[in-house]
């Protein structure tokens, strides 16, 4: 929008000038772009949400209706509520003890990481050390090697260590988190003042106090960022577990699943793919919850930069 003086009509002494809007027509380039764009959007839209479509109306039937129907609409029993019932005491109730399990492990693992990538991501934004770049260039190389290539090494290490099949095993790993360093070294560097800092610790607040009381209030956008990656990380992680972990007393829920997918295969196995279907709705639920009660913390953090004085 621009604005032009209105000196058509002759203004009084002392009058302030009246001021007229016009607005700037658009080319027909930025309006195919908007267009373009749009489609593309809507695309992204359908190919994210039409699996969790299919997820949700495939709980909704039985192991018949699944090969009966059409995959994106229901069935004429609508069993999801039994099929809920089913999955949590099939097998003796294995799936509570997976699902207990997985919240042990984004617990301990997902919370861990977090917690040490907020430490380490401060230090490395707000001291000043020697070997400050070394450190840098270590993250900056660990982020870019995939995890899948140190699944052997791992394994090896803690096989030496007697810590396989224990929840050790999937806990420890998961504490490092190279891409949440990163992430939190980045954020503090420019979601703390030095100015701030400085003030705390001349007015007599030590480091902790200054870290706990000042820094970390600002580091809140952040930390559920880092916290949300993690979490799917673990929550999502079948590798790590499936080399580490033989005990099914111990499997994560992405390994129980597929071990009830893979029933069907087995000599005299039952199908339970109902059952797969709904467990993996189950699993899906946490995750989407914890998205939408966090997603606050991002808006305010989005925000808190965008009015200075």
């Amino acid at each position: 929008m621009t604005t032009t003086l209105n000196s058509a009509r002759p203004r009084t002494r002392g009058s302030a000038p009246r001021l007229r809007t016009t607005g700037r027509p658009r080319s027909p380039r930025a309006r195919r772009r908007s267009v373009l764009l749009t489609l593309l959007t809507g695309l992204v839209l359908l190919y994210s949400l039409i699996p969790l479509v299919w997820l949700l109306i495939s709980a909704t039937k039985t192991q018949e209706g699944l090969s009966r129907s059409f995959g994106l609409w229901f069935d004429g029993d609508f069993a999801l509520w039994d099929n809920i019932r089913q999955t949590f005491t099939y097998d003796d109730g294995v799936f509570t003890r997976w699902l207990l399990n997985t919240l042990l492990y984004v617990g301990l693992g997902a919370g861990g990481a977090t917690l040490l990538a907020v430490l380490g991501g401060y230090a490395l934004a707000k001291f000043d050390f020697p070997g400050r770049r070394a450190v840098f260039a270590v993250v900056i190389g660990a982020v870019a090697v995939p995890g899948t290539a140190l699944a052997v090494p791992t394994f090896l290490m803690f096989s030496n260590m007697g810590l396989t099949n224990t929840p050790w095993a999937v806990i420890i790993p998961s504490l490092i988190s190279p891409f949440g360093l990163y992430l939190m070294w980045v954020f503090a560097g420019e979601a703390i003042p030095v100015e701030l800092l400085e003030a705390a610790r001349i007015d007599g607040a030590g480091e902790l106090r200054t870290f706990f009381q000042v820094a970390l209030p600002l580091l809140a956008p952040g930390i559920v960022t880092v916290s949300l990656f993690t979490m799917v990380a673990t929550w999502n992680n079948y590798f790590l577990p499936l080399i580490m972990i033989k005990d099914p007393d111990w499997y994560p829920l992405t390994l129980g699943l597929n071990s009830w997918n893979a029933q069907a295969a087995t000599a005299g196995g039952q199908p339970v793919f109902h059952l797969v279907i709904t467990g993996s709705l189950i699993t899906v639920v946490p995750l989407i919850a914890a998205f939408l009660l966090l997603q606050r913390y991002w808006q305010s953090g989005l925000a808190a930069g965008s009015v200075k004085e």
